[in-house]
């Protein structure tokens, strides 16, 4: 695929994480961890979303790599990371079904579960946001969107690896830190999608094309 291209599959699989991820947490939340049916395809809707954020790590390596070689690497692990945290996530919300079940273990057994589901949903946020800290970096010097783009993106990624070690840490304010983030990727989502990436490193025109 071309450099433009590839920006607009990344834009386009930034926005399907979103919504499958939404979408898969709600339906697996809202039923009785008994509600198989529900669990399930809120479980199965999760895992393709890491399967999508495993895939913009994929495609966004040999774009970043023409600028900065560490960057490239780091953001590929932090993707990897968290695509296989959220599917361990994954695992433990799927254990609510056979505990559901026998009604002596639910109330121990299944509190352990979802805990092990935020616990490694938070791991994945830490390695989302630390990472992406190089993506932006990369975005913002080789202006592969608007600078403020890329500023908005390291300051939101910032705050959204702080959410998440607080949230470890068990402070509970994750939730209202990773807002500038989350916004950012659907910002950027459909910037990429509407736009993709710059066919060849840009200069201030190309930059004031995107305004």
């Amino acid at each position: 695929m071309s450099v433009r291209t590839t920006g607009r599959a990344v834009g386009a699989l930034f926005l399907l994480a979103f919504v499958v991820y939404m979408t898969g947490n709600a339906l697996a939340g809202s039923g009785e961890a008994a509600d198989q049916a529900r669990t399930g395809a809120g479980a199965l809707l999760m895992l393709a979303n890491s399967a999508a954020v495993a895939g913009i790590g994929v495609l966004m390596f040999p774009v970043l790599r023409r600028h900065h070689e560490l960057s490239a690497h780091v953001y590929l692990v932090s993707r990897v990371v968290e695509a296989v945290m959220l599917a361990v996530g994954v695992v433990f919300l799927l254990l609510l079904i056979p505990l559901a079940r026998d009604a002596s273990a639910l109330p121990s057994l299944a509190s352990v579960a979802r805990q092990g589901n935020l616990y490694a949903y938070q791991i994945a946020m830490i390695s989302l946001g630390l990472g992406s800290l190089m993506f932006c970096r990369v975005l913002f010097q080789a202006r592969l969107v608007p600078r403020f783009m890329a500023i908005w993106g390291m300051v939101g990624y910032a705050v959204f690896a702080t959410g998440a070690i607080l949230e470890v840490l068990g402070y509970g304010v994750g939730v209202t830190l990773s807002i500038p983030g989350g916004l950012f990727e659907v910002a950027l989502g459909v910037l990429l999608v509407a736009k993709g990436f710059p066919a060849e490193p840009s200069h201030d025109r190309e930059e004031a094309a995107y305004l």
